[in-house]
């Protein structure tokens, strides 16, 4: 038992021994987090949310007033261009469509008419000329056997009067010619106002019903047959019949923050998803860039607020998708992950590694984290990380290094200079990153860090 208590007695001390030399040899180092400058591949994301729109769409809103008396389509369904969809009650205007079209086959009858006895008069006018031919040859003749004493006077004055009495009768032909002509013309311009109103006839009827302006789907019907429409502005209870929507070209409207909206151009890709259509990625690309910033909180654009309120501003971004799917409906719930820039295998370093260098406090080594404030706001500070490396002694230290980065992913930035591929540096704990002083002696934390549990 003796022996037992003694040899328990030298472990304890031989352990303390052990523990006294580690603390003394650890003493004066700092346990850092580090990783190694490596080659990557890095995206630039924007992330907006806003829902699922059709390029194009229509409102169809009534033409004319009176009862819905059939609407041949339901929400959902598909349409063809030209399709009826829907009728309103038209008797008066099939009523004045069938007057018009009467009163034109009148008018035509008319004229027709008019056109014969413009013939007959031109026949009558063409039978007085060669009368009149004919008696002018009988008057000069009878000139010639007056003055030769031949004729008697009074056969000569029955030839004058014949003569006189078809030039008498030319006239009064060329006038019933020009009347029939006259009329005609007439008959013509009333036909042509009664063509012009049954133009206007069929237009109202026309308007009592409504078809498809081009393939599509329903996607809106806020009426049912036997209620009564109204002309009025569109979009007006009483006065829409349904919306159409091409769905062949399907784009994701959203809303980028103005923070992002100047790294976002038109033709760059993205990702989008719709909370309806769980694990699916529809792939496209930016078609338009708003211009207008949009406030966050009514989705007005500033223009139009009169409030000299600041808040946070949203723009409009529209990205067309390459693919559309039959799932997609107009209002879908969606978001959009445009990548504004990409680049492969270049070199990357973890965000949370850069700090910034106060050069107020160049001398005695201090640094600040990149996220901490600077000593002297009026002074550039560097930005930088810090790099592990082993001094004369084999010791680990760190001494910061300028860094100039490029585009940002995720969680880790692009280096262009200052660092090279497998320099390792120092990425955390962010507490012991403010502290940490240039050329002090650091030791690898291996500890992997706690999980938080789910009841925390």
């Amino acid at each position: 038992m003796k022996k037992i208590l003694i040899i328990i007695a030298v472990l304890v001390v031989v352990a303390g021994l052990v523990t006294f030399m580690v603390v003394k040899q650890q003493s004066g180092y700092t346990k850092v987090m580090t990783a190694k400058i490596q080659k990557a591949n890095l995206s630039t994301v924007v992330s907006g949310t806003g829902q699922i729109k059709a390029k194009t769409y229509v409102v169809l809103g009534a033409t004319a007033m009176g009862r819905i008396t059939h609407l041949y389509v339901r929400e959902g369904d598909h349409v063809k261009a030209g399709q009826q969809v829907a009728a309103i009650e038209n008797i008066q205007q099939e009523a004045n469509v069938a007057g018009q079209e009467a009163a034109i086959a009148a008018g035509n009858t008319d004229i027709a008419s008019y056109v014969a006895a413009e013939k007959t008069a031109q026949a009558n006018l063409d039978r007085a000329k060669a009368d009149l031919e004919q008696k002018k040859l009988d008057w000069d003749r009878a000139q010639g056997l007056y003055k030769a004493g031949i004729m008697a006077k009074q056969d000569y004055d029955a030839k004058k009067a014949a003569y006189d009495t078809d030039v008498a009768t030319i006239s009064q032909n060329e006038a019933a010619l020009n009347q029939a002509k006259a009329q005609t013309e007439s008959a013509r311009g009333h036909l042509r106002t009664a063509e012009a109103t049954l133009r206007a006839n069929r237009d109202m009827l026309n308007r009592t019903i409504a078809v498809a302006p081009f393939n599509g789907i329903v996607t809106d019907e806020p009426v049912r047959e036997g209620e009564t429409v109204v002309e009025g502005i569109q979009n007006a209870q009483g006065s829409t019949l349904m919306t159409i929507a091409d769905m062949s070209v399907v784009t994701a409207e959203v809303k980028v923050d103005e923070t992002d909206i100047v790294n976002v151009q038109i033709g760059q890709p993205a990702d989008v998803t719709v909370d309806a259509i769980p694990g699916k990625i529809f792939k496209g690309h930016v078609t338009l860039v708003g211009d207008q910033a949009l406030l966050r909180s009514s989705g007005l654009a500033t223009s139009t607020q009169t409030s000299g309120t600041e808040e946070a501003k949203d723009f409009k971004v529209v990205v067309t998708l390459d693919q559309p799917s039959d799932d997609l409906r107009p209002g879908l719930s969606t978001t959009a992950k445009i990548t504004t820039a990409h680049k492969n295998n270049i070199l990357s370093l973890p965000i949370q590694a850069l700090t910034m260098h106060a050069p107020e406090t160049a001398n005695n080594g201090s640094v600040q984290a990149a996220s901490s404030a600077p000593a002297n706001p009026n002074e550039k500070e560097q930005q930088g990380v810090y790099v592990v490396s082993k001094d004369a002694h084999g010791k680990l230290r760190v001494h910061f290094v300028p860094v100039n980065t490029g585009i940002t992913g995720a969680t880790d930035i692009e280096v262009l200079s200052g660092l090279k591929e497998g320099d390792e540096i120092v990425t955390g704990p962010y507490k012991t990153l403010r502290g940490l002083k240039d050329n002090a002696l650091v030791k690898r934390d291996t500890e992997k860090p706690p999980v938080p549990s789910n009841n925390s």
